[in-house]
């Protein structure tokens, strides 16, 4: 492998780097008080063991330590794995206990909430391909959509269908809810309206209040969303592009291209819009009088493009990833530019948002008031009257594009998006969401140097936002038997989206079901694990289709380092040049000056072609990269750099 050494002296340590550091020494300690509030000693969450009699909630459980395996994979302490697995196994077990979880994998649900659930078995997988028993369950789970395990017949190989909108370990689950088919009305879904508007009798949501009418619904709901492919199953390309990289079969890859390619033929019937049901005879709108839209977690309800906009572009990128065919990436744009199409300028005080708190939730209380009410939105929903629920486009889905394309047309679908709002978009929130994303327009605007400040104030964010969620679990006197099942992700310590932006140059992963595609990752190769070595601070400033730069900082005045630099999250691209500084001035200099010796460095080039290199870092010493890169030539693995 090939050994570049740093030979700038770092007298003056950046404050990213030292920010960067401490953040990380916090964070490793901060797990602790978690545990030790919210688990039993077998890592089991404290709660009602008698409470649970639903389908939904296996991924709010997950969810309190999902990002766990991915900090330590970042350079988190090694604890961070071992408890990260630990915490994975005892909710598995818990969830079994409850009726949720069957041979270690959801029983029967949505792939909407279950791709929240198993972003964490990536991570453990990406953080340490070599565990027997994650490498048995990467394709046991595959398995269970190919078929394999007789108990779960969920794939329709004929008609290229996933058999039902609920799936899992227990094959397809039917229906939409157990028991008496009623949707009731709840405060907390009210925002998101109805699921059909069709429903005799029933014209808006307070309707629900009648049980004779939410028996009504629950009916419609149970024959019309029960049974059948929907456009969220997209979702389970991650099952299989995660275990074709820890496994390297092949026929992980062509599951995932043919289901892929069956949505986008029905896409392409439907004008580019992906339709959201599929009929189990195969034909679009089977159960729904022949409309496009109305299935489960679909165009009409609850979310809209929220969720078609996340499921095209997690299948986009697996498919893209698995068999470097552009064309792939194509799916989530044309989701995307047809919603960007049809926006135009609109009061927000007059709009009903569904997700008006993903939008303002995260604005401090001056930003909020000072916002023009009238601007840019687009429709997120579609149903029986057209497109409706306008609100602002997120930049989450086109940043998630360009993060695998590094296509200027994908910017400039971003840049579209930040010429029409109203936010300054080089604005740093303090704050921390489920999603642990939002940073995303501060940190694109750092990238096209016009926010240099924004490494060290996300940092800071970061700090605090750490600092908070402890004083918060310090205060927690909740009965732990009696809380709701977001509570403990609501106070999870360990934050990681500013960490994944300037260490990998890559924004935080879609949340549901994405995969960690980024342009740079490190190990330590002296420990031999994944991650930045202890001490040692890294900042990519730039990233491009053939390049990324990033400065190291080893922060130890006494200790070496040996970082191993690779191309890709998953070794998909290959450095071509390194170019650096070297020091031609000496160093220290005689103690008999004041100071050191004025600095004066060379570039010198490196000719590489290849997936990763060394740097070594001589105590307190710092190199910044340029980076030359082909993206995408290589077969993506989880393989490490000494395997």
């Amino acid at each position: 492998m090939q050994t570049i050494t740093a030979s700038v002296p770092c007298e003056m340590p950046p404050a990213w780097a030292v920010l960067e550091r401490k953040l990380m020494e916090v964070m490793d300690q901060a797990v602790y008080p978690f545990l030790e509030k919210y688990t039993r000693p077998d890592g089991t969450l404290i709660w009602n063991e008698k409470w649970y009699n639903s389908r939904d909630g296996a991924d709010d459980f997950y969810e309190s330590s999902y990002n766990w395996p991915l900090y330590y994979l970042l350079g988190g302490g090694d604890h961070l794995l071992a408890l990260g697995q630990r915490q994975w196994d005892a909710i598995t077990r818990q969830l079994t206990e409850f009726g949720l979880v069957h041979k270690e994998y959801e029983f029967g649900y949505d792939q909407f909430h279950q791709a929240e659930s198993y972003i964490y078995f990536y991570f453990l997988c990406l953080a340490d391909p070599t565990n027997p028993t994650n490498l048995e369950r990467a394709r046991r789970f595959a398995g269970f959509y190919l078929n394999e395990d007789p108990d779960a017949p969920n794939y329709d190989a004929e008609h290229n269908i996933i058999r039902a909108s609920h799936n899992g370990s227990g094959g397809p689950r039917w229906g939409f809810s157990d028991g008496d088919p009623s949707y009731g009305w709840s405060a907390s879904m009210r925002v998101y309206g109805l699921p059909y508007s069709d429903v005799e009798g029933i014209t808006h949501y307070d309707d629900l209040k009648d049980p004779e009418k939410a028996r009504r619904m629950g009916t419609i709901m149970q024959e019309r969303m029960g049974k059948g492919d929907v456009a969220t199953n997209l979702l389970v390309t991650s099952l299989f592009a995660n275990a074709y990289m820890m496994t390297q079969d092949a026929k992980y890859r062509a599951w995932t291209t043919t289901y892929v390619d069956g949505w986008m033929a029905r896409a392409q019937a439907n004008g580019g819009l992906l339709p959201d049901n599929v009929g189990l005879n195969g034909q679009v709108g089977e159960t729904m009088g022949g409309k496009w839209y109305g299935g489960l977690y679909g165009w009409t309800w609850p979310h809209g493009f929220y969720n078609i906009g996340m499921a095209a572009t997690v299948a986009g990128a697996n498919a893209y990833l698995l068999t470097r065919n552009p064309a792939y990436l194509d799916l989530p744009r044309a989701q995307y530019d047809t919603i960007a199409a049809l926006g135009e300028r609109r009061d927000t005080r007059e709009l009903e948002m569904s997700l008006r708190h993903h939008w303002i939730g995260a604005l401090a209380d001056e930003e909020v008031a000072a916002l023009d009410p009238v601007t840019w939105v687009a429709p997120y929903r579609y149903g029986d009257e057209g497109w409706f629920d306008y609100q602002p486009l997120s930049p989450i889905y086109p940043t998630a594009i360009w993060n695998v394309s590094m296509d200027e047309a994908d910017w400039a679908r971003i840049e579209a998006i930040r010429s029409e709002e109203p936010l300054d978009w080089r604005s740093v929130g303090v704050f921390r969401t489920k999603e642990e994303s939002g940073h995303e327009r501060p940190w694109l605007r750092y990238l096209a140097g016009e926010n240099p400040d924004y490494p060290t104030r996300i940092l800071q964010a970061a700090y605090g936002a750490v600092c908070r969620r402890l004083a918060l679990i310090a205060a927690d006197e909740a009965d732990l038997t009696q809380v709701y099942i977001h509570h403990w992700q609501e106070l999870n310590p360990v934050v990681t989206e500013a960490l994944v932006q300037l260490t990998l140059g890559a924004p935080q992963i879609i949340y549901n079901g994405g995969l960690l595609f980024c342009p740079l990752r490190y190990f330590d190769a002296d420990r031999q694990r994944p991650g930045l070595p202890a001490d040692v601070a890294a900042l990519v400033e730039r990233v491009g289709a053939d390049e990324a730069v990033v400065t190291l900082v080893n922060l130890s005045p006494f200790a070496a380092r040996r970082v191993i630099v690779q191309a890709g999250g998953f070794g998909e691209h290959r450095f071509t040049t390194i170019a650096y500084d070297e020091r031609t001035s000496d160093y220290p200099g005689s103690q008999k000056r004041y100071a050191a010796p004025q600095l004066t460095t060379t570039t010198k080039t490196a000719i590489i072609e290849a997936t990763t290199f060394q740097v070594e870092l001589p105590p307190a010493t710092t190199i910044r990269l340029e980076l030359g890169m082909d993206r995408f030539v290589n077969d993506p693995s989880y393989t490490l750099p000494w395997m």
